[in-house]
């Protein structure tokens, strides 16, 4: 008779290992990025549940330092793409040229984009023309591009991280909401701290450059997204991400009245859906099998502040989108707690 407890504990013993390699990544990361541990957390968060993620930051704060080196410790082909106003979307997804052979004979030859890799840097995606960002949009949705009448799938596994510049609007193109509703989290990278900016003065002017060592394969990149969604996620948490998310629609019933005042639309169901992976990714990261309230709470910013808006009255008013996403945040989950 076969042992019910023998999938739990192979499960359990996936997760452990799982979590030891992705402390070596961790570590190896570091080697680099110095500080900044909440962002490097929400990157590999974002990779683990196998989704893109918008980073928001002022120039200089290691964005794309980040992204190389997230490649070199995940094992990922990477490329980047500096957007610009006059970017098309052949530059991006490649293009049919038309070549002649030796015997004379023609024929159409595809030569891949920069989109044909598996971690995609899009720097300041924000000035690319709306028509260009409509083709990313397919490759980060479907995986795959349509270039003259063909659809050609991506590689495996296959990530976005784009940046945005926050202060630098001439010039931009807002991003559609669509379009930012494929970004599994948005992540803020700030200022570091006065300890943080001094190991990052001492450790980048001297005459060595550390070295970030490669620790997954995107075989095993992609084995550890599955076990991310094999990962159980108690009752009380399920409820309290579809608590969360459909407090923050002021169209719903369930819509606290600060949310009625100032939020002119939510998040829809993908919202959840990311809240759903992401707090396992980041119950994996640290060390735990299974994840809590807490990480519901914790994950509430990135997952919904580029997926709602302020209405024109609660911005002239001086309203703050993260500050009513904590207030509806700490009011949900006390009622969670309590019930």
């Amino acid at each position: 008779m076969s042992n019910p407890d023998a999938p739990a504990a192979e499960l359990v013993a996936e997760i452990e290992a799982l979590g030891a390699r992705l402390g070596e990544a961790k570590a190896s990361i570091a080697t680099r990025i110095i500080g900044q541990q909440e962002v490097v957390d929400l990157a590999l968060s974002a990779m683990l549940s196998g989704g893109h993620a918008l980073l928001m930051g002022l120039p200089g704060l290691g964005k794309t330092l980040l992204v190389d080196t997230l490649s070199t410790v995940m094992g990922l082909s990477a490329n980047r793409i500096q957007f610009t106003p006059d970017l098309m979307p052949a530059d991006i997804l490649g293009s049919e040229v038309l070549e002649t052979a030796q015997d004379g004979s023609r024929a159409f030859r595809f030569i891949e984009g920069p989109a044909f890799c598996q971690l995609l840097m899009a720097d300041e995606i924000n000035r690319a023309s709306p028509r260009t960002q409509s083709a990313l949009l397919q490759a980060m949705q479907e995986r795959e591009v349509t270039v003259a009448g063909e659809h050609k799938p991506l590689p495996a596994p296959f990530h976005v991280l784009a940046t945005q510049n926050p202060i630098e609007q001439e010039g931009t193109y807002p991003l559609p909401e669509a379009q930012l509703d494929r970004f599994l989290v948005k992540i803020d990278v700030d200022y570091p701290d006065r300890d943080t900016e001094r190991g990052i003065l001492l450790a980048t002017t001297g005459t060595a450059d550390a070295r970030a060592t490669r620790v997954f394969t995107p075989e095993e990149l992609i084995r550890a997204q599955g076990i991310v969604r094999r990962m159980p996620v108690g009752e009380a948490v399920v409820e309290l991400i579809l608590d969360l998310v459909r407090a923050c629609r002021p169209e719903g019933e369930e819509a606290p009245e600060i949310v009625r005042k100032t939020v002119a639309w939510g998040p829809g169901p993908r919202a959840a859906q990311a809240l759903m992976l992401t707090v396992r990714a980041r119950a994996l990261l640290d060390g735990r099998l299974a994840p809590s309230p807490e990480d519901v709470a914790h994950l509430a910013r990135p997952v919904l502040s580029h997926r709602m808006a302020l209405s024109f009255g609660a911005r002239a008013e001086g309203a703050v989108l993260e500050e009513v996403i904590d207030e509806v945040t700490a009011r949900v989950t006390r009622i969670g707690l309590a019930a």
